[in-house]
């Protein structure tokens, strides 16, 4: 990609997509416009951008008024960034965003996260995300439809699980629109979307937070099984007479909304205060 500096013309080499990052580089200018726009949903903070590559989404993202950042683990990524973007230089993080300290970012203020978010590492993404989420009132950004369908299922659906319940304990979720495969560079083998998640307000669950983490991942591991079977690897020994007979063991993860599962983490944990009685 040519850069004009005055009657100059200064020739950057491209990045090459890197396999192993599981880096696809958007080509579609309009479809980077559409996703840069998504941080407007909360305005005046800051915006870190997760993996810029060649900065497709980060040029419209300076445009805005407003501090960006842009953590990128590929250092020859880094490398163009620098050239293109001179002004931001000491905002291009050339870091691994799944070991940073996020409180450290902008000095401890909340931020927005956006990026073309790796696919095989999304779900980790929003983890960490999680782990921050007093941090990160909004995140938005692009990733693999699957994954964007999951995040956003609800009760009864097939999709509906882990991701999604341990997400939208928490944030709000909106779909906003699918992407086509051929806009990319190399061209992913499904189709991506783009998302928006919004704390919602919930400061607290009302029952143990991790416990409810874990009885939410120990249930899902057999989405098929009744709770009443699913639940028995959660407790030392056998629960009260009574307890496997509750209406509630009779269905499976995916039909319980998350004020349920919190009830449940709550029957859960006064059953093993009893065991260990």
């Amino acid at each position: 990609m040519p850069i004009f500096v005055g009657k100059y013309v200064k020739i950057m080499k491209l990045v090459k997509p890197k396999k192993n990052l599981g880096q696809h580089f958007l080509t579609d200018l309009s479809i980077a416009k559409r996703i840069a726009d998504t941080v407007d949903a909360c305005p005046e903070i800051p915006v870190l951008e997760i993996g810029p590559g060649m900065g497709v989404l980060t040029q419209y993202l300076v445009e805005k008024p407003r501090e960006v950042k842009a953590v990128e683990i590929d250092a020859e990524s880094v490398a163009y960034l620098y050239e293109k973007f001179p002004t931001l230089r000491e905002n291009i993080l050339g870091e691994d965003f799944l070991r940073m300290q996020l409180e450290d970012v902008f000095g401890g203020r909340q931020f927005v996260l956006t990026g073309n978010y790796p696919y095989d590492i999304s779900s980790q993404i929003f983890f960490k995300m999680l782990d921050y989420k007093d941090l990160i009132p909004c995140c938005t950004g692009m990733i693999q439809r699957e994954v964007a369908l999951r995040m956003a299922a609800q009760p009864g659906n097939k999709t509906y699980g882990i991701l999604s319940i341990l997400i939208q304990a928490w944030y709000d979720v909106e779909y906003l629109f699918t992407v086509d495969e051929d806009v990319f560079n190399p061209p992913p083998k499904v189709k991506s979307a783009v998302i928006r998640m919004t704390r919602n307000n919930v400061s607290k669950l009302d029952c143990d937070e991790k416990l409810f983490k874990r009885l939410v991942k120990t249930v899902f591991n057999q989405r098929r099984k009744m709770l009443r079977v699913s639940l028995r690897q959660m407790f030392p020994a056998k629960p009260r007479e009574g307890f496997y007979e509750q209406e509630v063991m009779t269905k499976r993860p995916e039909q319980l909304t998350i004020a349920q599962f919190v009830e449940l983490t709550n029957m859960v944990e006064a059953e093993m205060a009893a065991i260990n009685a």
